[in-house]
């Protein structure tokens, strides 16, 4: 735990693993921050990737103050297929409950069809259900540092081809015209992001492929592609390189979607689980073999059994594609 002295106030910072997750408390995010709090929530998101903060009973236009600022927010496309908030567009309504249950339970990255995925966003849970609905993240860059050399030098400047694909199958089922789905992908063409992508201000290396928006590993036969992401995808899924978070009322979680990924937790069927979400837009990702590292844990605190196993699963794949 570490206490930071402000100038109005004293923030803790209580970190839920050793890379990634803290909780924060001692500050009021009713009420705008000062640039010295700014500058310490900058630098905490960095260290630790995801940031919680609890009892927080702030409106809407708070919410969004908060998030802008660390960046100008972006607009969610698709709002035939999700609620936007009625005087906050820029804001997507979290809802589900007994006839939309919860589907992004699956471990990824937000947004990667665009060509600038989201730097990161904001989440605000108003109402959850009394056990269930956590979410967990995972720490990629600590993904990236446990796989085997040679595995890092195959994917180290490998290119992936993402796209919007789930929704494109949704728009579909809803009715969508040829012409409406034309009108998304020539806004949104597929766009090749680096397999591994360095951090634009830690320059940390981390897994930037996931399961929901990667589609093939560029240049490559399409089954060693398909092997090769199968085993980066397994990755995110080892509890060391996890946190979860158990949600409460006015709890905000804020993440940065280029160090992690997140999954979450659809085990709260039929009860509600609601909340508001904020998206801060990003830039181009990119792969710099020379730019050094600024921040860091140092040394990975992962050992034992995990390490075997990634080592059967390197194995595995190194054996299928020859």
């Amino acid at each position: 735990m570490v206490t930071i002295e402000t100038e109005l106030t004293s923030i803790t910072i209580d970190p839920l693993t050793p890379t990634i997750g803290a909780e924060i408390s001692g500050i009021d995010l009713a009420v705008p921050l000062s640039n010295r709090q700014q500058i310490e929530m900058h630098q905490a998101l960095l260290d630790w990737k995801v940031l919680f903060f609890r009892d927080q009973d702030i409106t809407t236009g708070q919410q969004v103050a908060f998030a802008q600022h660390f960046g100008e927010l972006e607009y969610f496309p698709f709002t035939d297929l999700v609620h936007v908030h009625a005087d906050y567009p820029e804001l997507v309504m979290v809802h589900h409950g007994p006839d939309l249950p919860g589907t992004e339970n699956t471990w990824h990255h937000d947004v990667t069809w665009r060509l600038e995925p989201s730097l990161g966003s904001v989440l605000r849970m108003t109402d959850v259900p009394a056990t269930g609905g956590d979410t967990l993240f995972a720490d990629m860059a600590a993904a990236y540092d446990g796989l085997p050399t040679d595995i890092k030098e195959e994917i180290d400047g490998a290119v992936a081809r993402h796209d919007f694909e789930l929704f494109r199958n949704v728009l579909r089922f809803k009715g969508a015209s040829d012409a409406e789905i034309a009108s998304y992908e020539a806004r949104y063409p597929n766009p090749h992001h680096p397999v591994v992508r360095t951090h634009p201000e830690t320059g940390q290396r981390s897994l930037f492929v996931n399961a929901a928006w990667t589609r093939e590993i560029v240049g490559i036969d399409p089954a060693r592609s398909e092997r090769l992401l199968d085993l980066l995808y397994q990755q995110a899924k080892h509890p060391e390189y996890q946190c979860r978070f158990r949600w409460e009322p006015n709890c905000i979680a804020f993440w940065d979607n280029r160090a992690c990924q997140h999954y979450a937790v659809s085990d709260y069927f039929p009860n509600e689980r609601m909340g508001e979400r904020a998206s801060i837009a990003g830039d181009v990702p990119y792969f710099d073999p020379d730019q050094p590292v600024t921040r860091s844990h140092g040394e990975s605190p992962v050992r034992g059994a995990i390490v075997g196993e990634i080592a059967k699963q390197a194995a595995a794949y190194r054996s299928a594609v020859g």
